[in-house]
């Protein structure tokens, strides 16, 4: 099968053109690189912790994001229940690992996407959300249709497949991606995935031919991006080197074709505190002075940090069903209706 044959059948599975609620991807799951095959249409669980019902744990302004996302405006953050990572210093595992989340259909989401515009978000910001990719499409077209006018954000963990990252191409116009470790043995110790350095490189290498084909960065005069790629790390204590050694892979992959976003707000979790080691720790100021210093010299151009006073888990919002509820967008005339409010549960 050629390229774009392929392409045709990943998009047929991620449910273009489907009349219906039932997607052919989540028969036998390979929507992320876990491949679990996991019968999501029948209920089950994939390795992400889903089933084929979609689940938002909190959609509001969000303005912790990088400048050009957040503005001053806020970022419009919806997050998703669920992932397909197993991060042992993970901040947001109440909904990465835990469950919470309310079930919300497709109209649903896609009327969240026009009350977040309402609320002069600066972007539609989906976080982790592409396990659910089959409604996420869906909703993005629906509301588009339905007046959005947002550039969309594909907020990652960076741990996609890159045919996934193509087949949401005309749906995604910002990819703010993580790319977490270079070393394999340090992916599987602390994210259980050992693929996870040359995963991510080549979903990378996919966004950037993506961002390429349309011209490349787009930002307004005020500095709001509409298209582009930010690739964050979060540069953990104890492994400098391995995260001067990710900022080599990611320029060797783009260049100065993304912007990259060098965080030092690692905050140790209970568990990694009682674990003690260098992850119960928080990141030296010298550590964080070397990573930084490395992408100058590599000659990154836009590169985003972050000064004292980071460690915090206040750039962890409260997940507790903000903006989940409401009514649905139910057709192309707009027309929306009070929806079902379901019950947070876990899966």
């Amino acid at each position: 099968m050629d390229a774009a044959s392929h392409n045709g059948h990943i998009r047929r599975a991620l449910g273009q053109g489907l009349p219906s609620a039932h997607y052919a991807a989540y028969d036998a799951c390979t929507l992320c690189p876990r491949r679990c095959r996991a019968k999501r249409n029948e209920g089950k669980a994939g390795f992400c912790g889903a089933s084929s019902t979609m689940r938002i744990a909190r959609a509001a302004l969000h303005f912790w994001e990088e400048p050009p996302l957040s503005g001053n405006s806020g970022s419009g953050a919806v997050f998703f229940t669920g992932c397909p990572l197993r991060c042992v210093f993970c901040q947001n595992h109440q909904i990465s690992q835990e469950g919470f989340g309310l079930a919300v259909p497709v109209e649903r989401l896609a009327q969240i996407m026009l009350e977040l515009q309402d609320q002069g978000a600066l972007n539609i910001n989906l976080v982790t959300p592409l396990h659910f990719a089959p409604q996420i499409r869906e909703a993005v077209l629906a509301a588009k249709q339905a007046g959005l006018m947002l550039p969309v954000v594909c907020n990652t963990s960076g741990y996609e497949l890159a045919q996934v990252v193509r087949a949401m191409a005309d749906v995604i116009d910002i990819w703010l991606t993580d790319f977490k470790y270079a070393d394999a043995a340090l992916a599987q110790e602390l994210s259980y995935a050992r693929d996870y350095p040359e995963v991510a490189a080549a979903a990378l290498e996919e966004m950037c031919d993506l961002l390429r084909s349309r011209g490349g960065r787009n930002v307004n005069a005020d500095g709001s991006m509409r298209r582009g790629i930010i690739v964050r790390h979060l540069v953990l204590p104890g492994h400098a080197d391995d995260s001067c050694r990710v900022l080599d892979r990611v320029w060797d992959i783009c260049a100065n074709e993304v912007d990259v976003s060098i965080m030092n707000q690692y905050t140790p979790n209970e568990r990694c505190r009682k674990a003690k080691g260098s992850l119960a720790q928080t990141l030296s100021d010298e550590e964080y002075e070397i990573v930084i210093c490395h992408a100058d010299d590599l000659g990154f151009e836009k590169i985003w940090w972050q000064e004292g006073g980071t460690v915090s888990e206040s750039f962890v919002p409260a997940f507790d069903a903000t903006g989940v509820e409401g009514p649905s967008l139910l057709d192309s005339g707009c027309r929306a209706v009070d929806a079902e409010k379901p019950d947070a549960k876990k899966e």
